[in-house]
């Protein structure tokens, strides 16, 4: 280098290291809270994607375990076309993503930053948590109320990392919402009867715009 040329002072080197800083805290959290917005996004359409599956898998009939005629709501793995469950053979085509084939230990699916959870109710009108190999014709699930009831969860994979909202549908279409930083994480979702005004039930009102069962006031979502 000749005696003309000049590279960068300590000085100008650290103006640098702090305007690149400066620029990082701002950029940082706005990344986050847009990643956050997205992920919150996607796990809304993709409860209204499970609200229209689940109509056309009952109004199908393929599952009816009480052979009265009349249609069964289904679990990921029914409505997929994993396996069989309760039908008599896989449904072809399924009304549902390949996406949700594959459940985790706890019966979840894990979709943009949340998890997916389906329940479906048992005689007493209580929630049953789809099993990782799906549901059965075993007598744990009440063939009636099936045909009217069901309800899904989805959560963050980890709280104010992937999302902070927890939300909530079911039969009647709408969805809606809370915030709880206890549901984050494999197994630490809701408890089937959390967004609804009675405990122990999924048969019951959904506690909109009131506090559900797990003391969580639960909004609707547009």
């Amino acid at each position: 280098m000749s005696r003309n040329e000049k590279g960068f002072t300590l000085i100008e080197l650290m103006i640098v290291i702090a305007i690149i800083a400066i620029i990082a805290a701002i950029a940082i959290p706005n990344l986050l809270a847009a990643r956050l917005s997205a992920n919150e996004t996607a796990a809304i359409a993709t409860l209204r994607n499970i609200i229209s599956a689940q109509a056309q898998f009952q109004q199908s009939g393929k599952a009816d375990t009480d052979n009265d005629g009349t249609g069964e709501y289904g679990g990921f793995v029914e409505l997929s076309g994993q396996a069989a469950g309760r039908m008599a053979g896989i449904l072809v085509p399924p009304v549902l993503s390949g996406a949700f084939k594959v459940l985790n230990a706890n019966g979840e699916v894990s979709r943009s930053g949340y998890f997916f959870r389906i329940f479906l109710p048992d005689n007493a009108g209580a929630a049953v948590g789809e099993p990782q190999a799906g549901y059965a014709d075993d007598g744990s699930l009440d063939g009636d109320l099936a045909e009217t009831t069901w309800c899904c969860y989805s959560w963050p994979v980890n709280y104010n990392q992937s999302g902070n909202r927890t939300f909530f549908t079911n039969q009647g279409g709408d969805v809606v919402g809370s915030e709880d930083n206890a549901y984050s994480g494999t197994g630490n979702g809701p408890a089937g009867d959390a967004a609804f005004q009675v405990a122990g039930s999924i048969t019951g009102s959904v506690a909109i715009g009131v506090a559900g069962a797990d003391g969580n006031t639960w909004k609707q979502v547009n």
